[in-house]
């Protein structure tokens, strides 16, 4: 017997989705930040988190929004080449504790791919953002060492 979801379980399940991270692969050329950060803000779409990478030819934006479903649509409506994954965020409540993070996934064994900063957090909290192997035992572990793990739904407006 299938039981239909709540609201309250449907909720529940939406604050607990992973951060959702967008990478977007440009060409290297004046303007183009500008132009990704633009649409974003043009349609209310929030950046919590920003890095870029660039070469000689290409960079890659990469970002975490408030609103994932609606970037998402604005990359594909405006012709952005990129791809969806997802990170681990973690809450910092005072600079000793990025230590203290990286040895707990050194104790571990898991390797940190790239880290970046978010630009703004609830609470006003720093926060970082991990693309990191296993990601899920990554939460795991910063988990059970007390660490406050971020998902999608603590960083929705």
């Amino acid at each position: 017997m299938s039981v239909a979801p709540t609201a309250r379980m449907t909720a529940r399940r939406r604050e607990r989705e992973p951060i959702l991270q967008f990478s977007v692969f440009t060409p290297n050329r004046l303007g183009r930040l500008h132009e990704v950060v633009r649409r974003l803000a043009q349609h209310e779409v929030h950046l919590v988190a920003l890095t870029v990478l660039d070469t000689t030819d290409s960079t890659i934006v990469r970002f975490v929004v408030d609103n994932p479903n609606q970037a998402r649509k604005l990359m594909k409506e405006h012709g952005f080449a990129f791809v969806e994954s997802h990170l681990v965020a973690v809450e910092l409540a005072y600079e000793r504790q990025l230590q203290d993070v990286l040895e707990a996934l050194l104790e571990a064994e898991l390797n940190i791919h790239y880290i970046y900063p978010f630009l703004t957090r609830p609470g006003g909290k720093s926060a970082l953002a991990l693309n990191i192997e296993h990601s899920d035992v990554a939460e795991d572990i910063l988990t059970k060492r007390g660490f406050t793990v971020l998902h999608q739904g603590d960083i929705t407006r």
